[in-house]
């Protein structure tokens, strides 16, 4: 029976992950910041709920030693992250940390934790959720697309590094995922110098929810970057992202950046 262990699973992508791959026969290790809250996923057969903040050091190397120690891990799932809108101009020290923090280096402490283990055994899959907005940006969020796109970069160039040891590193940039996405896991800033762009950025964002999909459709997804046995590095997930990403490939980088953006002024 393999194994899998996901960062962020208590709710959204990270919980429809979980459920999925324990649902296929997989054993599971979700991990969360506040797993007394959890109710679901500790009833489940063969699921493992750990505590993990991601930004809390100390507390990866114990959760990683301690699934090490009781499991045989196939993939783990870098999943935990939130999003951050707002002028940067008006972002505040300690929000800019807070996201570099968690989007990109807790990826980043996670995956060195487990390198070793999976260097030894001489196989191994490390996914990260990125983001389309990983491949293409929108205004007001520039900070987490900071983070998105260096974890693209991140992975391509640690692709070439741990491959060499039969080791998989794959993103997965899913669109519009209709969860508490925006509601939970969302920082914002504001300004008043920048509110036309920003109620301009509320109403187009809330018809590409219309469009999103379901966490249940992008776990499919992660399901098949874990199973697929391709050297294949980036997923793009839900119909929303790939038209998206078509279209920046098919008009070039600076139409498309240009045609984009008009729908924001």
């Amino acid at each position: 029976m393999k194994t899998i262990f996901i960062t962020g699973a208590s709710t959204g992508l990270g919980k429809s992950t979980a459920k999925l791959f324990q649902s296929r026969g997989w054993n599971v290790i979700a991990t969360m910041r506040n797993p007394e809250s959890e109710t679901e996923l500790t009833v489940l057969e063969n699921v493992t709920v750990l505590p993990l903040d991601v930004t809390n050091t100390e507390q990866i190397q114990s959760t990683v030693t301690k699934a090490i120690e009781g499991h045989d891990i196939d993939v783990v799932f870098n999943n935990a992250g939130y999003g951050l809108i707002g002028p940067l101009e008006a972002l505040k020290d300690e929000q800019i940390v807070k996201q570099l923090d968690t989007n990109l280096l807790g990826v980043i402490r996670v995956t060195q934790a487990f390198i070793p283990y999976f260097r030894e055994k001489g196989k191994g899959t490390f996914i990260t959720t990125t983001s389309i907005g990983g491949l293409i940006a929108f205004p007001l969020s520039s900070t987490y697309h900071a983070t998105k796109w260096a974890l693209e970069g991140w992975s391509e160039s640690l692709a070439f590094e741990l491959n060499t040891f039969g080791i998989d590193v794959k993103t997965v940039s899913p669109g519009g995922i209709k969860t508490d996405f925006v509601s939970r896991s969302l920082d914002s800033a504001s300004s008043p110098a920048y509110d036309g762009m920003v109620n301009t950025l509320f109403s187009k964002m809330e018809g590409m929810m219309d469009a999103a999909s379901a966490p249940e459709v992008i776990a499919e997804v992660v399901y098949e970057a874990a199973t697929d046995g391709k050297n294949q590095l980036r997923y793009v997930a839900g119909e929303d992202a790939k038209a998206l990403y078509a279209q920046r490939l098919e008009l070039g980088d600076e139409a498309f950046r240009q045609q984009f953006g008009q729908q924001f002024m």
